[in-house]
């Protein structure tokens, strides 16, 4: 029986990648949905633009979390969330070098961004390996 409540309670790495890339990318689309208005001036894209990624980011991040908080995530739903992290990371990098409405800041978060949620896409690759891992043995 104790084994079972210090199971219950303690959060392996994969559920740890998945509620870290939650909260961060829910916190970010609420910055960008409430703060738009400032935000277009300092990063350079438009309100509206800003409003729909924030948008998008909050119910990925609400999506990812209730992912994360899974016992057993979904193997394919992790893969997925890995590939679109992969994904973003990449078109933000492209959309760091080509928008030409980015300010300097705008270019320096856009890329800073795609570091980030890189990293989260290789802990999450690393957190589903160690379970896979783990269960093999």
């Amino acid at each position: 029986m104790i084994a079972t409540i210090e199971n219950k309670t303690h959060m392996t790495l994969l559920q740890f990648a998945l509620k870290l890339d939650a909260v961060v990318t829910a916190a970010n689309g609420v910055a960008y949905l409430v703060a738009a208005t400032l935000l277009d001036d300092v990063l350079g894209p438009e309100t509206g633009f800003l409003r729909a990624i924030g948008l998008f980011l909050l119910a990925y991040g609400v999506a990812v979390w209730v992912l994360g908080s899974q016992q057993q995530p979904s193997r394919p739903a992790v893969a997925l969330v890995i590939g679109g992290n992969a994904v973003w990371a990449t078109a933000s990098i492209v959309f760091a070098i080509e928008a030409p409405s980015l300010t300097t800041l705008g270019t320096a978060w856009t890329a800073m961004q795609a570091g980030v949620v890189g990293g989260f896409a290789a802990l999450q690759w690393l957190g589903l390996r160690s379970r896979r891992l783990s269960v093999s043995r």
